[in-house]
C-alpha cells in the first residue's frame, strides 16, 4: 500500500498566529508530526508539506526534505478546505507520473500522535473502506447535553432518547484531528463529508490535543512535561 503523507500547514492563523514554527519544547510545532511521517515512511511513499510559509519551507530544507511545490494562494484562505487541498496534491504527484492508495493527513495541530496509534490505524484500513480516521470519545453527547435550537427559539436534544443518566448514553466520537487514512479511489469520487464507509482509531485525551488557541497550547506544554 502505497501511502501520501500529507501534512498541510498554511501560514495564516487567527487563533494563535505562527503556531506552526512555533517552538513546542525544543522544536517546531510542525516537526513533529514531519517527525512521524519520517519515521514510518517506506519505499514508494512520499512526504508533503503543503504550505505557503517561508519560514516552513526553512524548517524543512534544515531537515533536508525536498518540498514539492509551493501552496497556491487559493488554497491558503480560510475558505480552502482539506479536501481541495489533498486534491491538489495528489494532481501535482499525478502529472509526475506517481499515484498512492491512500493519503494519510496529518494536521501539524495535532503533535501527539503514537506508533500504536499509527499501527492501529493501519490495521483497521481495509480496501472496502473509504476512511480510517482517529477520534476521541467525546464528553458531550447528543442524547444528553448537545441541543438544537427550533424556529420558536426552543432547545430540543440533538438525538431524541429517553436516558436519565449520560453514563447510559450510547458513546459517541469526535475526531481529534491528528489522523485521517483516505483512500484516494475515494477521494476521486466524493468529498470527505459525504463518506459514509469509515472506521475510527481511538486515541486518549493526552494524545488528542489539536491546537488553536493559546489555551490548548498551554495543554500540550503540560502534557508534553508529563511525557
Amino acid at each position: 500500500m502505497k501511502i501520501l503523507y500529507l501534512i498541510p500547514a498554511r501560514a495564516g492563523s487567527k487563533g494563535l498566529p505562527g503556531k506552526n514554527t512555533k517552538f513546542l519544547g525544543d522544536k517546531p510545532l510542525i516537526v513533529y508530526s514531519i517527525d512521524f511521517a519520517l519515521k514510518n515512511i517506506k519505499e514508494g511513499d512520499e512526504l508533503c508539506i503543503s504550505t505557503d510559509d517561508e519560514k516552513i519551507f526553512e524548517i524543512a530544507g534544515d531537515l533536508g526534505i525536498d518540498m514539492p511545490f509551493v501552496r497556491p494562494n487559493e488554497l491558503a484562505t480560510d475558505n480552502a478546505t482539506s479536501y481541495d487541498v489533498i486534491r491538489h496534491a495528489l494532481s501535482h504527484y499525478k502529472k509526475n507520473n506517481k499515484t498512492f492508495d491512500v493519503v494519510l493527513l496529518l494536521q501539524p495541530t495535532s503533535p501527539f500522535r503514537s506508533q500504536e496509534d499509527f499501527e492501529n490505524l493501519l490495521s483497521n484500513y481495509n480496501d472496502n473502506l473509504e476512511m480510517v480516521v482517529s477520534v476521541k470519545k467525546s464528553k458531550e453527547n447528543p442524547y444528553f447535553t448537545l441541543f438544537e435550537e427550533d424556529n420558536a427559539g426552543y432547545l430540543n436534544k440533538s438525538k431524541i432518547g429517553n436516558y436519565e443518566k449520560r453514563q447510559d448514553c450510547p458513546p459517541v466520537f469526535a475526531f481529534n484531528g491528528s489522523m485521517y487514512l483516505l483512500k484516494v479511489d475515494a477521494l476521486y469520487n466524493k468529498k470527505i463529508n459525504e463518506f459514509n464507509k469509515i472506521k475510527k482509531v481511538v486515541m486518549p485525551e493526552e494524545r488528542s490535543i489539536d491546537i488553536d488557541t493559546m489555551a490548548d497550547w498551554i495543554l500540550a506544554e503540560f502534557y508534553l512535561d508529563k511525557q
